[in-house]
């Protein structure tokens, strides 16, 4: 005798159209804390990976353990697994909940950056006036991808040698630009018409009229990179932040005047910085050590 069929309804598996709400309410959790459009979408979407998983919008902390051992699994990246821990991190406080775990740290590695040689080189390569401005204020202002784009013109002190930048978390400061880099933009500006963009006037803009994106600015210093004949790896935030630390540091600028110029929130972050040559290490050795006692 055949078993007849149980008429039961088991459900489905919960997918990502019935986490849209939550998500929704998440993205304007992180607008409301100063989370910038682009960082906010790829949180939402770490998120929304972590809550497909689980099959739940308020998973227990187990759930959590489990979700980074998978990631850990797929051999992805630190970065990458921490910046899927932090997303969930902030996913939770939203929720007036907490999870406990430690960001994997970096195995004592070196920064990437390029020397002095490669960026005389970049800059020499470079024959296209605006986006010569956008290098050398990215490099000298020690600016992210994000806050060169973000850049009005009403945020340029040509007098003060200072630009008015948006940085993360939303917070503004002034950070300082060159001789150099203002005899730059004086040409620049000789020569750009003023252009109003969705109510502001960028103070560098494409040539069919829009504002600027973080990809498209890797890709126009990619390839500047490649025309100066520059194999190192590293795009634009070694470029404009590692290089420039790293500048800084064997130039013997102090680490807290560097961590001020970097606006870094946490001195630790700047320590990374304090890689030096061996040519650099030996002439410190004959400096303070070579004339004996």
């Amino acid at each position: 005798m055949s078993k007849k069929r149980l008429d039961v309804s088991w459900g489905r598996a919960v997918g990502k159209e019935d986490f849209k709400p939550i998500l929704k309410r998440y993205d304007r959790y992180l607008e409301e804390n100063g989370i910038r459009e682009s960082t906010r979408s790829s949180y939402v979407f770490r998120v929304g990976k972590f809550l497909e998983f689980a099959q739940d919008d308020l998973p227990l902390e187990e759930e959590f353990v489990r979700f980074r051992e998978i990631l850990h699994e797929r051999k992805l990246s630190r970065s990458t697994i921490n910046n899927y821990c932090f997303s969930i991190k902030k996913y939770y406080e939203m929720k007036g909940k907490s999870v406990h775990f430690n960001f994997i740290r970096p195995m004592n590695t070196i920064p990437h950056f390029f020397d002095e040689n490669d960026i005389a080189k970049l800059f020499l390569a470079c024959n296209n006036l605006k986006h010569l401005a956008m290098l050398q204020t990215l490099f000298y202002g020690c600016l992210r991808a994000s806050e060169l784009c973000g850049l009005d013109d009403a945020d340029l002190d040509l007098k003060s040698l200072s630009l008015r930048v948006k940085g993360k978390g939303g917070k503004e400061a002034i950070v300082y630009i060159t001789d150099e880099c203002a005899k730059t933009l004086r040409r620049y500006l000789e020569v750009r018409p003023s252009l109003e963009i969705d109510g502001r006037k960028p103070l560098f803009y494409t040539d069919f009229g829009g504002c600027w994106e973080r990809r498209s600015l890797y890709r126009m210093f990619m390839y500047y990179k490649k025309l100066a004949g520059i194999e190192k790896s590293g795009g634009v935030h070694v470029f404009s932040r590692h290089s420039v630390g790293s500048l800084l540091v064997k130039r013997g600028c102090d680490i807290v005047t560097i961590k001020e110029l970097m606006r870094h929130s946490d001195v630790h972050t700047t320590m990374r910085y304090l890689h030096i040559s061996d040519a650099t290490k030996r002439e410190k050795y004959e400096r303070y050590l070579g004339a004996g006692c």
